[in-house]
């Protein structure tokens, strides 16, 4: 978990314990959020449920946030932080796929297998896509994938650095940014809802 298993302060039986813990508290997260709702998923494409973005805009935000306080004070060595090589021009396209797998099926990984522990038999045949997925990658990475997933290499980008800017000022751009979206969407998510609601009631010919 974090720098802890790598640096040896914590046994891999425990790091696997707790992220054993971690996983399951998540998923709980996701459906009580309301995540195993494909609705709810698709309603951020739609512009009638902003709800994903703005959770995962702001544990995004928390966590950048609690990181730069934490190194500041100390209590942390952000340097001793893992993050991978970027690659841009196979996460550009990886992006486009996820987004359409989002759009089409309502679900990412993570929230199908919870929507499927529920019962879903949308979420199922999901998950027996993405696994489809995985096998298909897998098996045909050397003469299909080998020499895209190389392309477009910037090593490990500390984008902050990347653009001239200190962390903090980047952290409070960001910030910012977020706070504008949520302003932005409400409005939109409320324009959308209320021309569903005429539309509803011109149908009932009320």
């Amino acid at each position: 978990m974090g720098p802890l298993f790598p640096q040896g302060l914590i046994s891999e039986p425990l790091n696997l314990l707790i992220a054993f813990i971690i996983g399951i508290g998540f998923g709980i997260g996701l459906e009580a959020a309301g995540f195993t709702n494909t609705r709810k998923l698709a309603g951020v494409f739609y512009g009638y449920d902003f709800v994903v973005l703005k959770v995962f805009f702001t544990a995004a935000m928390t966590a950048a946030i609690g990181l730069f306080l934490m190194d500041a004070y100390g209590l942390i060595d952000i340097k001793l932080t893992f993050y991978p090589h970027t690659y841009w021009i196979p996460t550009a396209i990886a992006g486009v796929i996820m987004g359409l797998g989002f759009l089409i099926g309502g679900f990412c990984p993570g929230t199908s297998v919870c929507a499927a522990t529920t019962g879903k038999i949308d979420a199922m045949m999901f998950v027996v896509g993405v696994f489809i997925g995985i096998f298909f990658y897998a098996f045909t990475y050397e003469p299909l994938f080998e020499t895209l997933r190389g392309t477009g290499k910037m090593g490990q980008v500390d984008i902050a650095e990347w653009i001239g800017i200190s962390d903090g000022l980047f952290i409070f751009i960001v910030t910012v940014i977020a706070v504008a979206s949520f302003v932005i969407v409400d409005k939109i998510q409320k324009k959308v809802n209320s021309k569903g609601k005429i539309k509803d009631i011109e149908e009932l010919g009320l």
